[in-house]
């Protein structure tokens, strides 16, 4: 094996390429700026000669590869091929799969759109409380929950008589919504996109103009959490101009409009001080216990005793 003297030139690198032979675009920058590039197949005896006087790379599928392992040797940089996401996902199907075939989970095969949906109101709550948490590890668990409903759906979609439709279905539309609502990144720009405020703007009117929307509010789901409607509704009719003196006046709706209007998430804000409130009751009965006061039994003066300052 040959071995440098000295430092090699920045630049020499052992790119391996990604499936199907391509390049990864990390290792673009060092191939355009090399003096030569070569394969396998191509690299000349004087390799690691011409790799000490100046930059080269070397694309190969194998680290092990004898031109490599020299290239390596003198210190060469490696680049690998960008990780391949998705394959799991194809193994999550398979699985959601088998537990609805025959032969599979009697309880999954039971299941029908409207006996999941409990589950995916509780999933995406766990979801936000994970997040809100900022625990990373229940973050990870809760959005494997969120997807579970998701193919749970699609699978017993695919069994339906009337229209039935698969995961594949639906990851398509999303795509084709992806792709029609950001024209300014798939269809060689949009003039109406400057920044981030004018893409979400943008996404409304395209989404209006898909769906042929009459109203501003259709659309908005009112099965939501009252607060989060609130803001919903608030953020849509600002958005056509509806002046604030038109919104309603009653206590509660104020209360939520006016935290959006001000830039507040009401449902957001609501339930941080919702968990807020929980965290001191449980301070003030862990208090209690340990002065020996049954927290079940405790009076207003207790409580206020009690209470966290």
């Amino acid at each position: 094996m040959t071995r440098a003297a000295g430092p090699i030139p920045s630049g020499t690198a052992v790119v391996l390429l990604g499936p199907g032979g391509a390049i990864p675009g990390a290792a673009l920058p060092v191939v355009r700026s090399a003096s030569a590039v070569y394969t396998t197949a191509d690299a000349p005896a004087t390799l690691a000669d011409e790799a000490r006087t100046s930059p080269v790379v070397l694309l190969t599928a194998e680290l092990d590869d004898p031109n490599a392992v020299v290239l390596l040797a003198l210190g060469a940089e490696v680049v690998r091929p960008e990780p391949v996401y998705g394959g799991r996902l194809l193994e999550a199907v398979a699985v959601m799969d088998r537990l609805r075939s025959p032969g599979g989970c009697p309880w999954d095969a039971e299941q029908t759109h409207d006996s999941l949906r409990q589950y995916l109101v509780e999933e995406c709550y766990e979801l936000l409380e994970a997040i809100e948490d900022g625990d990373r590890a229940a973050l990870r668990e809760e959005l494997g929950d969120v997807l579970l409903q998701v193919l749970f759906h699609s699978r017993v979609a695919q069994e339906a008589s009337d229209e039935p439709f698969s995961i594949d279905d639906v990851a398509g539309e999303l795509v084709a919504k992806l792709v029609g609502r950001h024209p300014h990144v798939f269809g060689g720009g949009d003039p109406e996109v400057r920044d981030a405020r004018s893409q979400e703007n943008r996404w409304e009117q395209l989404k209006q103009q898909e769906k042929k929307r009459e109203s501003s509010v259709d659309g908005v789901a009112m099965g939501q959490p009252a607060a989060a409607l609130v803001a919903k509704l608030v953020q849509r009719t600002r958005r056509v101009g509806l002046p604030v003196d038109l919104l309603p006046d009653s206590p509660l709706f104020a209360a939520a409009a006016m935290a959006k209007l001000s830039g507040d998430d009401p449902e957001d804000s609501l339930r941080a001080e919702a968990r807020r409130f929980a965290e001191a009751v449980r301070v003030a009965e862990q208090a209690a216990r340990s002065e020996g006061v049954d927290p079940a039994g405790m009076d207003e003066s207790d409580w206020r005793r009690f209470w966290p300052r």
